[in-house]
């Protein structure tokens, strides 16, 4: 007579797995990645290659040194650390610099707390909160955007954020920012890439390319990316209305800085985003009023990240008083 076997949950397997999901990720974010090096050249593909091999090694050595456990680089979760976090840094940033982001993103942000599936924290921006702060001349020197080189020389500048924040602190008005010389782009040149910045600041288009991917793959939901802009629209739109001479439009915000590379490929981190729908509207809504609130009303020109970690630590709150309902609960 054959035994009875019962085992733990899960009893049905889908098709979804980690390798196949980080797998879809790097390919939504190609477009970006493409762009990026086109208007940086060397040094965004130096930047791109050191922060997703430095990933890649601090992973391997820490799991397989210091916790004794087997490496699990090949579920590609440490190449998409390393993509993302390359992305919120500058191309032309040290390359020491972007190890140490690497170190901090994989041995604090990640590992510290267990590895994939434990961290509170999204891991990548956790390496550029600390490099923000311990490095912020480094930090915030942009290169400014031109066609492909293979020089390591860049010409620096102010981003969008960056120049309406100094403006505004000037006494200037919106208008006079504008009409002023540093202000040299438009929202053409946001949208296709055309500005200084982080490599994931160039190109609105090509970001939005790789959300539209990663919904048609399910990878993501669009609850948290759609609650962000929405939440963004309203606020920064009503500020608008109240004072277009202090405060600028909406579109500004959303096609400038690290909005929709964070409300698309980092606020949807499962591991740090909430598990039911109302959930992670509450938690997009919040996002996106707390990056206006550090943009306009904060010292900072750019508050996506702050706005993100803040609410990946109030996650597990949202968990606990907005459950999904219990299978064969009735209501």
């Amino acid at each position: 007579m054959d035994k009875l076997i019962i085992s733990p949950s899960p009893h049905v397997h889908g098709e979804f797995n980690t390798k196949r999901l980080m797998r879809d990720v790097i390919i939504a974010l190609l477009p970006a990645m493409l762009v990026s090096f086109w208007f940086f050249g060397i040094n965004a593909i130096v930047v791109v290659g050191v922060s997703v091999i430095s990933c890649v090694v601090f992973e391997y050595l820490i799991q397989k040194y210091l916790l004794k456990t087997t490496p699990t680089i090949s579920d590609l979760s440490a190449v998409v650390t390393g993509l993302i976090l390359s992305f919120n840094l500058p191309p032309n940033l040290p390359v020491w610099l972007v190890v140490v982001g690497c170190f901090i993103a994989i041995g604090v942000g990640k590992m510290t707390f267990g590895g994939l599936g434990n961290n509170p924290f999204n891991p990548a921006l956790v390496g550029r909160v600390f490099l923000l702060i311990a490095r912020p001349v480094e930090m915030t020197t942009w290169a400014l955007p031109s066609t492909f080189s293979l020089s390591f020389d860049a010409t620096t500048g102010a981003t969008p954020l960056a120049i309406i924040k100094e403006g505004l602190k000037n006494g200037q008005t919106i208008e006079q920012i504008k009409e002023s010389a540093d202000y040299t782009f438009n929202y053409l040149d946001t949208l296709f890439g055309h500005i200084g910045g982080s490599l994931g600041e160039v190109s609105a288009l090509a970001l939005l390319i790789g959300f539209v991917y990663l919904l048609v793959r399910k990878v993501i939901t669009w609850h948290i990316p759609v609650t962000i802009f929405l939440s963004v629209i309203i606020f920064s739109g009503t500020l608008f209305l109240i004072n277009p001479d202090r405060f600028i439009d909406p579109v500004f915000h959303l096609l400038t800085g690290g909005m929709i590379l964070g409300a698309v490929y980092m606020a949807t981190d499962y591991v740090t985003s909430p598990m039911t729908p109302k959930g992670m509207i509450i938690y997009g809504a919040g996002i996106g009023l707390l990056t206006i609130i550090i943009r306009t009303f904060g010292s900072y020109p750019e508050g996506m990240s702050f706005a993100i970690l803040f609410f990946n630590a109030l996650v597990p709150l949202i968990n606990k008083y907005i459950k999904p309902k219990l299978f064969g609960e009735i209501k």
